[in-house]
């Protein structure tokens, strides 16, 4: 999941480095969520996302 050389230089112990790695994913995601994605809807063309019913 993580590489070694990552979890050997993050500083502290085994519960710090928990602590902090699951700060940095949740960071990562708020920044993916608030900015990138939004970001991207505006450049790629998407179609209607709702599906119709096969019978109509």
């Amino acid at each position: 999941m993580i590489s070694t050389w990552m979890w050997s230089r993050i500083p502290g112990p085994v519960a710090l480095k928990v602590l902090l790695l699951l700060v940095v994913i949740v960071a990562a995601v708020l920044v993916l969520f608030e900015f990138v994605f939004p970001w991207v809807s505006t450049i790629v063309p998407v179609s209607d996302p709702t599906l119709e019913e096969a019978g109509s």
